[in-house]
C-alpha cells in the first residue's frame, strides 16, 4: 500500500470570472440568458435605455490583491446591445506574497451587436503590482464604445507597478493592440516628456463604428494632452493625461459626445 503523494501548495490568490451573454430578444430589446459571477465579481442588471441591455459590476470584496486572477467575458450576440459598467473605481492592492494581480476581460461581438464597456478607474496602489489585459473580438458590423482610466497611486501617494494592455481584433484581423507599463519596475522613461510628462492619471476612449467608413475623424488633439488618432479601420482612438480623475472624466466625455454613436 503506497501513500498518496504530497499536495503542492494551493494556488496563491482568489480566481473569480463573471460571465455574460446578452441576446437579441425578437421583440426589439436585449435579454441576458447569461449572467453569473464569482468571488469578489458580483454582476447587477441595471435599466437599459430602448434596446440596450444593462449590467453593473459590483465589488463584493476587496479585489484585486496580489495573486489574485479576475476575468470578465461577455459575448454579445447578433442584434444584441450590451452597456457594461462598474459601480466604484477598482484598486489594485499588494498581497502578502509579493505576486502580481491579473485582470482580463474578453468581449466578443457578433455582427449588428454593439457594447459600451464603461467602467470606472483603476487605482494602482503603492506596492501593488497589476497586469490587465483587455481583448475584443469584433465582427465587421458590430458597434464598440470603450474606456480606460488609469490614476497611478492615491492621493500623495506613489503607484504601484501596473501593465496594462488592449488588443482588438474586426473580422479576424487587428484593429489596435497596444501596451503601457508604468511605476516602479517599468521600463525607463514612463514617467518621462515622452511618456506622462508627470503626470500620475491617464485614459483613452476607443469608439469602432462602422459609420466611420465613409467619413472617418479626422486627427487632432483635445486641449493639451488629448490626441485623436483615427485607425486603420472603421475607429478613432482618444489618448488622453490629465492631473486628475475628474479632469481625465471631463475629456474622455467630451471625446465621448464627439464620436460615440
Amino acid at each position: 500500500m503506497t501513500s498518496a503523494p504530497p499536495l503542492g501548495p494551493p494556488p496563491a490568490g482568489v480566481r473569480a470570472t463573471a460571465r455574460i451573454r446578452a441576446t437579441a430578444d425578437g421583440r426589439g430589446g436585449t435579454a441576458l440568458p447569461l449572467l453569473a459571477g464569482e468571488g469578489p465579481l458580483a454582476l447587477r442588471r441595471t435599466r437599459g435605455a430602448g434596446a440596450v441591455a444593462g449590467v453593473m459590476l459590483v465589488g463584493a470584496m476587496s479585489a484585486p490583491l496580489g495573486g489574485d486572477h479576475l476575468t470578465v467575458e461577455a459575448a454579445v450576440g447578433p442584434g444584441a446591445n450590451l452597456a457594461l459598467g462598474s459601480a466604484a473605481a477598482t484598486l489594485a492592492l499588494p498581497g502578502r506574497g509579493g505576486e502580481p494581480a491579473r485582470y482580463d476581460v474578453h468581449l466578443t461581438l457578433d455582427d449588428g451587436a454593439s457594447a459600451r464597456w464603461l467602467p470606472e478607474p483603476l487605482v494602482s496602489v503603492r506596492g501593488s503590482e497589476l497586469r490587465v489585459h483587455t481583448r475584443v473580438e469584433l465582427a465587421p458590423t458590430a458597434r464598440l464604445l470603450l474606456r480606460e482610466e488609469q490614476v497611478l497611486g492615491r492621493s500623495g501617494e506613489a503607484p504601484g507597478l501596473l501593465r496594462s494592455r488592449l488588443t482588438v481584433t474586426r473580422d479576424e484581423r487587428p484593429l489596435l493592440d497596444q501596451e503601457v507599463a508604468c511605476g516602479p519596475g517599468a521600463p525607463n522613461g514612463w514617467d518621462g516628456p515622452a511618456v506622462l510628462a508627470g503626470h500620475r492619471v491617464l485614459g483613452q476612449l476607443l469608439v469602432v463604428n462602422p459609420d466611420f467608413t465613409g467619413q472617418p475623424p479626422q486627427a487632432g488633439t483635445l486641449g493639451e494632452f488629448a490626441a485623436v488618432t483615427p485607425l486603420a479601420g472603421p475607429a478613432v482612438l482618444v489618448t488622453a493625461l490629465a492631473p486628475d480623475a475628474l479632469a481625465l472624466r471631463a475629456l474622455l466625455e467630451e471625446a465621448r459626445a464627439t464620436y460615440a454613436w
